[in-house]
């Protein structure tokens, strides 16, 4: 029963991930070009909220097999468009900044998925336009960029073909007058509210802490062999990017807003956007100041000569080659050291003293050649005990020594007599065959057979 249960969970949450549509919130991309008196601009909201009911319930019957879907897009002349752009304008001159939308298209997208343990409901708004009145003041050497316009947000309502795209409860109150009636004067009815055109955050992270770039291919002297594109012709492109979670822009997670609703089942609202994205670029170089308290670009064709920079801003150079410096340095101090600790150490012969070893010959000539072979042993044995080896357990065997013949004593040539001598294994039993003639006095077989046979 248990191991059902499990199963059970295990493929309801495969369902709930596989099902659902990530959930992006404010994205920015933009363009700016400090020589033109106008420059495009994208920005994209997008926001997920589920409706869950996993005891089933009134809302299970009335969500899990229904799809809807409002989607449409309108432009400046739309009515709804042109308060969507004066509420967009208002609010950027409340953050000081000078800049103006001065055209403006929209795209939304709304779908609802109803689904047997939850239903999702995707909002999706993608604002297209353009900016202009952002070029501060221009000489001919720089040219003050405003940019302090990138916090595009609303709180108004922003109906567009007889939908407000702004706030998913005004929708879910038109139409799903079934699910208002369950959330309305309930935590969720808060959290459905919230305005989707929200890029607070975007303003509010400072520029200083984006990671800056310039792409100096303007510049370069066969870039219009390459298709370059004539804006850039002969400038550098700088670019802030925003949206990486790290102890220098801080921790960036998902906002997710849940709340729960007791009806006739316990019911779940969720709403979930991720992080929030923007990359913006100016042709030219740009260096961040601050103008009455708006952030703006000081914009060059080129960068200065001097100027060293990395991906995180203005972290100089010179600094990461001071800490390379002070590696080398701990580096060679480290083996100063040690040659040092080498030094003071005993130095010399550490075994045993080799004036104690005595040579000792292990194979003699035996017919036409000569074998030197030999081993060193100890004069004494007095420090045997502590020069033996540890896997010595047993007594070596002894050899019996044939006693010496007559033939050896009269030196025969015999290639057997010196090996009988020193009680190592005849030649003649190695070699297969008696090397010796009739005088041989070798306890071997086979030189024995020899010397029968010359007799």
């Amino acid at each position: 029963m248990s191991r059902a249960v499990i199963m059970s969970v295990l493929l309801a949450t495969l369902i709930v991930v596989g099902t659902s549509t990530p959930a992006w919130a404010a994205q920015l991309d933009a363009r700016i070009n400090p020589n033109s008196d106008t420059s495009p601009f994208k920005m994209n909201y997008q926001k997920t909220i589920f409706i869950e009911y996993p005891n089933g319930g009134a809302l299970f019957d009335e969500l899990h097999e229904k799809t809807w879907t409002f989607a449409g897009t309108a432009d400046s002349s739309n009515p709804g468009v042109q308060n969507l752009m004066k509420k967009l304008n208002e609010n950027i001159a409340d953050n000081g900044s000078q800049a103006r939308i001065s055209d403006l298209n929209v795209l939304y997208d709304i779908h609802l998925k109803g689904r047997n343990i939850n239903s999702s409901i995707d909002y999706k708004i993608i604002l297209t336009g353009t900016l202009s009145e952002y070029v501060i003041t221009k000489d001919q050497v720089r040219t003050l960029v405003d940019l302090g316009w990138r916090g595009l947000s609303t709180n108004a309502e922003i109906v567009v073909d007889g939908v407000d795209i702004n706030h998913p409860i005004n929708l879910l109150e038109e139409e799903e007058p079934f699910l208002y009636e369950i959330i309305a004067g309930t935590e969720a009815e808060e959290i459905l509210s919230k305005n989707m055109i929200n890029a607070d955050f975007i303003l509010q992270q400072p520029l200083t802490n984006w990671h800056f770039l310039f792409d100096p291919t303007g510049i370069n002297v066969d870039a219009g062999t390459f298709g370059l594109d004539e804006e850039i012709a002969g400038f550098v492109v700088s670019s802030w990017t925003m949206g990486e979670s790290s102890i220098r822009e801080g921790r960036q997670v998902e906002r997710v807003f849940e709340a729960e609703i007791n009806s006739d089942q316990l019911y779940v609202i969720r709403s979930v956007q991720s992080s929030d994205q923007a990359n913006l670029s100016t042709i030219g170089f740009g260096a961040l100041d601050i103008l009455d308290g708006v952030e703006i670009a000081g914009v060059t064709p080129t960068p200065p000569e001097d100027y060293m920079t990395t991906s995180t801003g203005d972290f100089p150079v010179m600094i990461v080659y001071g800490m390379a410096g002070l590696a080398a340095v701990a580096g060679i101090a480290f083996f100063f050291v040690s040659n040092r600790s080498l030094k003071n150490e005993k130095q010399g012969q550490q075994g045993i003293d080799p004036s104690r070893l005595v040579g000792y010959q292990t194979s003699a000539s035996s017919g036409g050649y000569q074998t030197n072979r030999g081993e060193a042993q100890l004069k004494d044995d007095s420090d045997y005990q502590q020069t033996r080896s540890v896997y010595e357990n047993t007594a070596p065997q002894e050899t019996t020594t044939p006693p010496p013949t007559a033939a050896n004593r009269e030196e025969a040539a015999c290639g057997c007599a010196a090996s009988a001598e020193m009680g190592s294994e005849c030649d003649c039993a190695m070699q297969g065959s008696c090397l010796c003639d009739a005088s041989c006095g070798c306890s071997a077989d086979i030189c024995k057979e020899q010397v029968n046979s010359m007799s």
